[in-house]
């Protein structure tokens, strides 16, 4: 009698026991149950992102070397150009081919200066970083040599009307590490944001106007440019449907005479007071047909040198292209 009474204690000290280690360490025998299950379901979502990610490497790439199969035909839009000194490209994968006028600057890497804000306005609204409805970011009180950057803007006018200082802010708060990984996946020219704040700009040092993209480390040649808006926008395209519906809406300039929509950004970019780059790039559907298309301004002296330009000659040369 005496020995059972010694167990039954011996068993109620040791559920007691147990119940002040579950009490100290704050988990109960159901939670402690629980964890390698959540463990595994933690492991599992890691290992789904990261195949998502695979995924969308391998689909860049597997686009890359269809693009690098394609027809280059060489033509001659000088007409367009009127005695500018530039290029153009426009890749049109139905059929299965690259047209190119100035094929060596067509291959020349520059700085792809406001261009470059539809992938900075692509990567911030595929990780949430920007809502379009909620997108005003205030202005600081600085007076800059464009009247319209001078106000509070939201996503729609600043992207439209080109707004150094709110993109700049952007890019800040995607950050390097995001901003590399996405611009290593996109294949974008030569990738490299190492001068993130643009301080290698010689044509401006206040530090809300300059950015790895204008005059400074990041560069791109117009080939590229056209590979990079079909990689964004084809049919193979890595980005959420939302994503580029956004993006689509203020990029939209015209619809042509040949019932073409127009997609495009404008870029300028100056050396000690001159232009010496100038880019309209971009895409246009009609009827389902995408064509990709960038056209490129250097350097010309004596001339009016402009993004308006180039993208005056582009809207000419994609209607014509598309009749």
């Amino acid at each position: 009698m005496r020995k059972r009474k010694c167990v039954r204690k011996a068993a109620l000290l040791g559920m007691a026991g147990m119940f002040l280690f579950c009490s100290c360490t704050g988990k109960s025998t159901s939670q402690e149950a629980q964890e390698p299950e959540k463990a595994q379901q933690s492991t599992a979502k890691d290992q789904t992102a990261g195949k998502a990610a695979d995924s969308r490497t391998a689909d860049s790439q597997a686009a890359k070397q269809k693009s690098a199969g394609l027809e280059v035909k060489q033509a001659d839009w000088s007409k367009y150009f009127n005695g500018l000194q530039g290029a153009a490209v426009i890749l049109d994968t139905s059929a299965e081919r690259y047209t190119v006028f100035h094929k060596k600057l067509a291959n020349t890497r520059r700085s792809p200066c406001s261009t470059f804000k539809v992938v900075s306005s692509m990567i911030a609204l595929e990780h949430g970083l920007l809502d379009p409805a909620h997108s005003v970011r205030q202005w600081s009180g600085e007076t800059f040599w464009k009247d319209t950057w001078n106000q509070d803007l939201d996503f729609q006018t600043a992207f439209r009307e080109s707004c150094v200082w709110y993109f700049r802010e952007v890019a800040d708060e995607i950050g390097k590490d995001l901003m590399q990984a996405e611009l290593d996946r996109l294949m974008y020219g030569n990738c490299d944001i190492s001068d993130w704040e643009g301080r290698l700009n010689t044509n401006n040092n206040n530090r809300a106007l300059t950015g790895f993209w204008i005059e400074s480390s990041l560069t791109i040649s117009p080939k590229e440019q056209t590979e990079v808006m079909e990689r964004i926008f084809g049919e193979r395209s890595i980005y959420q449907e939302q994503t580029r519906n956004e993006l689509k809406k203020v990029m939209l300039v015209e619809q042509s005479q040949t019932d073409a929509f127009i997609y495009g950004k404008t870029g300028m970019g100056m050396e000690e007071g001159v232009v010496v780059d100038a880019w309209f790039s971009g895409f246009a559907d009609k009827t389902g047909r995408q064509i990709y298309f960038c056209v490129y301004l250097g350097r010309t002296d004596g001339a009016d040198v402009s993004s308006t330009a180039a993208k005056e000659i582009a809207v000419r040369l994609v209607g014509d292209y598309l009749l």
